[in-house]
């Protein structure tokens, strides 16, 4: 039995107390708490830290751009993992800081909330609210050189890991003012999946850079790549959207069938908030809402979305009451109904934005509540009496959705109902494992009972489950909730994984923690995959941010010479194999049900040898946009991105 710990006195000590004196008090001086505690100040030390650093410079550019000082940004890759930033703004000041003795740029650049934003008339809006944002990057940069334009003289200073090497120099004369930023992250602080540092990826740079130019009228960004050994180096986009946010609800809204004709645009200032939104309703039923305070999105949403929200849908039922779409005994339109199918774009810009985190997720300030509630409010109840065909028809969209919500509701009591009453029954057509243990069971969805049969032979029972699905499921991106709860075999997985599905969805009371696509090597098993893959996006999206969701990788040919057997995953592998070896005897795997048990155990499920690939999203709103395009309705669209992506596929089997 273990003792308890003597009062006063502290417990594991190994013998003898522990010393705590002023001595064991560290101070971080200057910008090492950066160093120290990077994630703190840019989220993490991957990939998406990476990225945050380009963010934050050009935030401060933005800036200045929010301010009416500049029209034109320039973001370049350079050759060595660097990056350079260039604006047309102010320039930062030079002159001497009274507070720290230094030069206004050397303050900025070394000193944590130090910046033109806590007062004064440097700037009514900014994103960068802590004042930290340039230094962090100097902190985590293993080099650094700010050149700065102002009253035409050119001013300049270098940095290693966030210290002076020199002073603030006068280096020549120009004729415009600017900043300019060029920076190189430090290896000691980004790490990738390799061991060496991530690189910077044209792709997600280019929409950030998108996204500002929608959000700020007039102002022209310009991205280039000149990185050395990239195979297509010297790229270059020009952003430059006169219509602003309602040009980006419309780039948004490509290859989506719009329900009404008007979008709806507003912006206007409230309490010395300005709100800008706009809007589209779509032939869709997912929603994409698009929040930004000062420019920075926020994808936690906040105080602005929460206005936005409760206006659309006091608006709608208001308008829906009035005019006889909504009888007195029917039941009101919910935030859910009111959202189905909407693309919206909400923009505030306000003095002193209250951010959660220097990552800027989500916004504070209930005042932006307020502004957007009153602003939205009034101006959209305006504009369905103005559009009234425009308003029947956003009617007729969300009244829909109110009716499709409580089909599929009814459709969910059935199934959660029907489980308990049969005692949480599970379905005839699964194989459970022994495991209780979710965190330890792995559940195979496998196409047909041929590879059903083949994998419940080869499992291990006691943590391997194995449930076959006939044929291929429905495509929920062209059917809602009620109509997908009727097919059978969407039925089967929801009882299986016993989490119920979409806003009733219950993490805690999953069954797997992973979930295992395993389909054969052809194009009907690459549908079915893709089928199942739509359904976990679009209703279980937590299992696939929790990294639960997994693909099985079967090998293609199994290699035989004399007595050696190996597998081939793909033709690439095969034809290495094979090259020296004139006597092999090779069989191409068409099906899973075409490997014997033992085969499908040692190559497909033997956690010790198995290949798989485990399903994640780098970017929830491309994949929600890949997502509408490949499985909507739409056929242009479609067409156009198999065109444009048809020479890039691998291992096409037609």
């Amino acid at each position: 039995m273990a003792k308890k710990a003597p009062k006063n006195k502290p417990a594991n000590t190994g013998g003898k107390e522990a010393s705590y004196t002023a001595q064991d008090i560290m101070v971080l001086e200057g910008l090492d708490p950066v160093r120290k505690r990077p994630g703190m100040y840019i989220g993490s030390t991957g990939v998406d830290g990476l990225h945050h650093l380009i963010w934050e410079v050009v935030d401060n550019s933005i800036d200045e751009a929010m301010a009416g000082h500049a029209d034109h940004i320039s973001v370049t890759l350079l050759p060595q993992g660097r990056v350079r930033v260039v604006d047309n703004g102010r320039g930062i000041p030079v002159e001497t800081h009274k507070q720290t003795k230094k030069s206004a740029l050397e303050t900025v650049m070394t000193v944590l909330h130090a910046g033109g934003k806590f007062g004064g008339g440097g700037y009514k809006v900014s994103g960068g609210l802590h004042g930290v944002g340039v230094s962090v990057v100097n902190a985590l940069s293993s080099w650094l050189r700010v050149e700065v334009c102002r009253e035409g003289e050119q001013w300049a200073q270098e940095y290693q890991r966030g210290k002076p090497k020199t002073k603030v120099q006068k280096v020549g004369k120009c004729k415009n003012n600017g900043t300019a930023t060029t920076f190189e992250p430090d290896a000691e602080i980004f790490t990738g999946q390799n061991g060496k540092i991530p690189e910077f990826d044209w792709k997600r740079i280019s929409e950030r850079l998108r996204q500002q130019a929608y959000l700020t009228k007039g102002i022209r960004l310009i991205f280039n790549d000149e990185r050395e050994k990239d195979e297509l180096a010297h790229r270059s986009y020009s952003f430059y959207f006169e219509g602003g946010i309602s040009s980006y609800v419309r780039y948004l809204n490509e290859g989506l069938e719009p329900k009404h004709e008007n979008i709806f645009y507003t912006q206007k200032e409230n309490e010395s908030i300005s709100v800008e939104i706009a809007l589209q309703y779509v032939d869709d039923l997912q929603a994409r809402e698009n929040s930004f305070a000062n420019n920075i999105y926020n994808p936690g949403g906040g105080m602005h979305l929460t206005g936005f929200r409760t206006a659309l849908t006091r608006s709608l039922n208001n308008y829906a009451r009035k005019n006889n779409y909504l009888k007195e005994s029917e039941e009101n339109l919910t935030g859910e109904d009111v959202r189905e199918g909407l693309t919206s774009i909400i923009s505030v810009k306000l003095r002193d934005p209250q951010f959660e985190g220097q990552t800027k997720d989500k916004l504070g300030n209930p005042e932006a509540r307020t502004a957007v509630e009153s602003v939205f409010g009034s101006e959209f109840d305006a504009y369905l009496e103005e559009h009234p065909q425009d308003a029947r028809n956003i009617l007729d969209k969300v009244i829909l959705a109110l009716k499709a919500r409580k089909a599929a509701k009814a459709a969910k009591d059935t199934i959660l109902r029907k489980g308990a009453l049969d005692g949480l029954a599970l379905p005839g057509k699964l194989s459970d494992c022994q495991s209780k243990n979710a965190a330890e069971s792995e559940l195979y969805i496998v196409e047909g009972d041929s590879a059903g049969g083949s994998a419940k032979q080869a499992r291990d029972r006691r943590f391997q489950a194995i449930l076959p699905l006939r044929g291929k499921i429905l495509n929920v991106e062209r059917a809602r909730l009620d109509k997908l709860l009727g097919s059978e075999q969407v039925k089967t997985l929801v009882i299986a994984l016993g989490a119920a599905i979409a806003e009733s969805f219950d993490i805690s009371k999953l069954r797997y923690h992973r979930i295992i696509i395993m389909t054969d090597a052809d194009v009907d098993g690459a549908h079915i995959r893709t089928l199942l893959l739509t359904l976990f996006y679009r209703y279980y999206l937590p299992l696939v941010q929790n990294g639960y969701i997994y693909i099985a990788q079967p090998p293609l040919y199994r290699v035989q010479k004399g007595k050696e057997i190996k597998y081939a995953y793909s033709e690439e592998e095969k034809n290495k194999m094979t090259k020296d070896s004139e006597g092999s005897n090779v069989q191409r795997y068409k099906g899973l049900g075409e490997m014997n048990a033992e085969q499908l155990w040692e190559t497909t499920m033997d956690p010790a040898r198995r290949v798989f690939k485990q399903v994640t999203i780098d970017d929830a709103k491309e994949a929600d946009k890949i997502f509408d395009i490949l499985m909507g309705s739409e056929v242009g669209p479609r067409k156009l991105f198999i065109q444009t992506h048809a020479k890039t596929v691998k291992n096409l089997d037609i």
